[in-house]
């Protein structure tokens, strides 16, 4: 394993931050804003485990966030990693940061998880790296283990090991030990304390309710409350330095917990609360005034040792690592693996076999007509219904593992839907196929196989499952609840179906400019391509007597459609068009940075 360099330096100095802490949303304008963080000083040597204690609302998390340039909202003072600013881009390059909401895909085992993440190793090198972390964080044993089947515990460290394996020379954990029990998190604490004592990489984590026995493996702490330092240094300096101000901690006592208890508001009441919120006033001005720290760079030319650019893998080689994931957790032998085959292949498929019980004995008289135009509503509105499914059962998963990639920069929107349509659009070519196979008979004589006509029933069902598919891409893009985007992409496309698929009424009953207004839409065309095998490429076998009236195809056309002749070739490529081009535009729209209220709907 490549061993970190010992003379890396994080520092963070004299940090004010204000940030927006009743939001307004995203239509009713700003909420109102707090400080923070106020004056806040803090340094990481390379090797070292520094803990940030406070209670919550403290400014842990706004802290942690600014180190990594992810805050919202204003920031002043400087963060430096050896003498230098820490950018953004230096951050993501460089140094990791461990949220306490971490997505994993599915299907995917822990060694899968790690392998897939993208570093510029590969091959031997990111095999070893790989197995080496598994070692180091207690995770071999499960390394052939569906990430959906790992307890908390084991979560917490694969979420860890997913930055270690880029080689951080800093790395920073929101809340690592929540919700774990006290076993766990001694155990996760020590491994990370002996991973930094290993590999010289700077460890920042924050604790809410810290134990005695992690006191050992703590070289720093930070106590913060409202935003102002109680104290920063060393831990063992900080037992001196509480007993020359007068709060010497008990025998027997936890003294990250006791010192906790001292910097936290007490209120139970209000007596103790203006007691208590007093009392640490005294000591954040009593250790600013004792510890004073300079606002200005340690080296501001830069000239200390910056961090060696180690690279960042190339979008090709990340799309790749995203294309293999999509590959293993859609063929995967669990739950997962076999459901993302079913939705894929075999929903859409399934579905068109319910018309089999509905339309196998239609005729071509008047009621005939009108039964076959209804079986085409169906279609249509089954195909929609089988993209929008498909996409809100597989799709947010990527979305939200998206969200928690975008801030370290490892790839774009672009990148990701390039990868998730490479899988998509063949399967879902597939499984029109097989759809086009399964309804096929019912709309033609299969005595009389027709490859032409064949193909208009194949473009349609695909072009009708890829378009709600990518609409539903789009709306999950802002929309966080799937459910919720499956409502508003269904109800634009029964609009859709109601005006301009010539079933549920029509052209002729509806207004010029409606008329007109249907050519802009993917269900003119496809609903067009449909009658037309319907109606027109099969021979109409009626007799008509003093009961059965026997309409002639250009005449229902007509009435349905506003035209007796429909071009085919012009309906094949709008419905193409519109499939692929909504694939298009959600490449683009991707690649645009989202309002802070949609960004921090899916960070929560």
């Amino acid at each position: 394993m490549k061993m970190i360099g010992s003379d890396y330096v994080l520092e963070a100095h004299n940090i004010f931050h204000t940030t927006e802490v009743d939001g307004g949303g995203c239509f009713n304008g700003g909420g109102s804003s707090a400080l923070v963080l106020k004056g806040v000083n803090l340094t990481v040597h390379s090797g070292e485990v520094m803990a940030i204690l406070g209670s919550k609302g403290s400014g842990k998390r706004a802290l942690l966030d600014v180190i990594a340039r992810r805050a919202d909202g204003a920031t002043r003072g400087q963060v430096l990693l050896n003498g230098s600013p820490l950018t953004k881009a230096l951050f993501q390059q460089r140094c990791g940061y461990v949220t306490q909401s971490c997505t994993f895909i599915p299907g995917l085992t822990v060694a899968q998880t790690l392998h897939y993440t993208p570093t510029i190793l590969s091959g031997y090198l990111k095999s070893s790296k790989v197995r080496q972390i598994l070692a180091d964080l207690a995770l071999s044993q499960v390394a052939h283990k569906r990430v959906e089947y790992l307890n908390m515990s084991e979560a917490r460290r694969l979420s860890i090991g997913t930055q270690l394996v880029r080689d951080p020379v800093m790395l920073l954990l929101d809340e690592p030990t929540q919700g774990l029990d006290p076993l766990s998190a001694y155990l996760l604490i020590s491994i990370l304390s002996n991973s930094a004592k290993k590999t010289g990489c700077g460890i920042l984590l924050s604790l809410e309710k810290p134990r005695s026995d992690v006191f050992p493996f703590l070289d720093r702490a930070l106590f913060l409350c409202l935003g102002g330092v109680v104290y920063s240094g060393g831990t063992r300096a900080m037992l001196e330095y509480f007993h020359s101000i007068g709060f010497p901690c008990p025998q027997l006592e936890n003294p990250l917990m006791y010192y906790l208890c001292l910097s936290t508001v007490d209120r139970r009441s209000r007596d103790r609360f203006l007691e208590s919120s007093q009392q640490i006033e005294a000591l954040v001005e009593r250790f600013s005034r004792e510890t004073p720290m300079s606002d200005a760079p340690l080296n501001t030319m830069g000239t200390g040792k910056v961090p060696l650019a180690y690279g960042k893998p190339g979008e090709l080689k990340v799309w790749i690592m995203l294309y293999l994931k999509l590959l293993a957790s859609t063929f995967s032998c669990g739950l997962a693996g076999m459901k993302a085959l079913f939705m894929r292949l075999l929903l859409l498929p399934m579905t068109m076999a319910l018309m089999w019980l509905f339309y196998t004995n239609v005729g071509d008289d008047a009621h005939g007509f009108f039964s076959k135009n209804g079986m085409i509503l169906n279609i249509i509105g089954l195909a929609y219904g089988c993209g929008i499914f498909t996409t809100i059962s597989l799709f947010p998963i990527w979305r939200k593992r998206f969200s928690q990639d975008t801030p370290e920069g490892l790839y774009s929107g672009a990148t990701l839907l390039i990868a998730y349509n490479s899988i998509a659009i063949p399967f879902s070519l597939i499984s029109a196929v097989f759809a086009s196979c399964v309804i096929y008979p019912l709309l033609l004589d299969p005595k009389f196989p027709n490859g032409t006509v064949f193909a208009y029933l194949l473009v349609a069902l695909w072009s009708s499952f890829v378009l709600a598919e990518q609409l539903s891409i789009a709306f999950l893009l802002v929309v966080k609840v799937p459910f919720n985007a499956a409502i508003a992409v269904t109800y634009i496309l029964v609009i859709s179906i109601a005006l301009a698929s010539g079933t549920v009424r029509s052209f002729k009953g509806l207004q010029p400019w409606l008329q007109d207004n249907t050519k802009g839409t993917h269900t003119r065309y496809v609903s067009s391509l449909l009658h037309s095998i319907a109606f027109q490429s099969r021979k109409m076998n009626c007799t008509p007597t003093a009961s059965v009236i026997c309409p002639k195809p250009a005449d229902f056309l007509h009435e349905r459609l506003g035209m007796a002749d429909p071009d085919e070739t012009i309906d094949v490529a709008a419905s193409c068009a519109f499939a692929v081009g909504l694939a298009a535009f959600n490449m683009l729209l991707y690649l645009f940075p989202m309002p802070r209220c949609v960004r921090q709907k899916f960070k929560d």
